[in-house]
């Protein structure tokens, strides 16, 4: 473990894997989930800002990022139960963009009494259906890493995660692509055995959004996929007392291109709570 200012960084030793980490701030604790495009990098944005109030942890999915991804059973839920418990955290404000907002959902309904606010950016939701044109992106990025073009496949979650279906690449942010591009990239290039298997958790969430008794926020950017706008709407309908808010010129990685605009949205939304 390494300590500057208040900057911790390590490695836990998590359910047999090594989960890279890094906290800062004090105050309430905020755990940062990072998308399935990225690592933990993704909060560069909001890391600094969000630990002057709040102590604030992000960290590496096994598999991402500096993190390992040891071969057997897993489960990301675990693995958050875990990592909490070794930073000595009771409970803690979520924050979870993409795929890490599944992963917040999903912890908040196995494990209600950590988590004391919810918001979700942009987030996929276990147990709903998938568009088609997330089926035929899923199976173009298949064809593309069995045929060793890592390159084409990191190219295809950017234009269509990043970019979006309403804009053409020099709409968007160049640094934001390539940092994306980066951590996908690393992503396709880590090694990974073939005996490996996450844990389904008990009831998918889609069908669980009721149980929600907490603050909960949603976002989305207005340029992201239609279905991911839709699934925002239905999230906003189904949990009670659900916020939502729309970032206007954004797609999926609405914190990583409007970080202002998503920061303020978030401090604003913690400071009701």
């Amino acid at each position: 473990m390494n300590q500057n200012n208040s900057h911790i960084t390590g490695t836990a030793d998590i359910n047999g894997a090594q989960l890279y980490y890094e906290m800062k701030g004090e105050g309430h604790p905020l755990l940062l989930l990072h998308a399935g495009v990225a690592d933990s990098r993704m909060w560069d944005g909001q890391f600094e800002v969000f630990a002057e109030e709040y102590q604030v942890v992000r960290f590496d999915y096994r598999g991402f990022g500096r993190s390992n991804m040891p071969s057997g059973l897993f489960s990301n839920v675990e693995d958050i139960r875990a990592l909490l418990d070794f930073l000595g955290i009771a409970s803690s404000y979520i924050i979870g963009v993409s795929f890490g907002g599944l992963i917040a959902l999903d912890f908040t309904l196995a494990y209600p009494d950590q988590v004391d606010a919810l918001i979700l950016g942009a987030p996929s939701v276990s147990g709903d259906t998938p568009s088609e044109r997330v089926r035929q992106f899923w199976r173009e990025e298949d064809e593309m890493i069995e045929n060793g073009d890592l390159d084409g496949a990191t190219a295809l979650n950017v234009r269509l995660w990043v970019d979006g279906p309403h804009r053409e690449a020099g709409e968007v942010d160049a640094a934001v692509r390539r940092k994306v591009y980066d951590m996908q990239m690393n992503i396709f290039r880590k090694e990974i055995p073939d005996e490996v298997e996450e844990i389904e958790t008990d009831g998918a969430a889609i069908g669980r959004l009721q149980e929600l008794n907490l603050p909960v926020l949603v976002m989305v950017g207005d340029l992201d996929l239609p279905e991911k706008v839709a699934l925002a709407n239905r999230l906003e309908g189904e949990i009670a007392g659900c916020k939502k808010v729309v970032i206007p010129g954004v797609a999926h990685m609405l914190n990583m291109e409007k970080a202002g605009v998503f920061n303020t949205a978030v401090l604003d939304f913690l400071l009701d709570v």
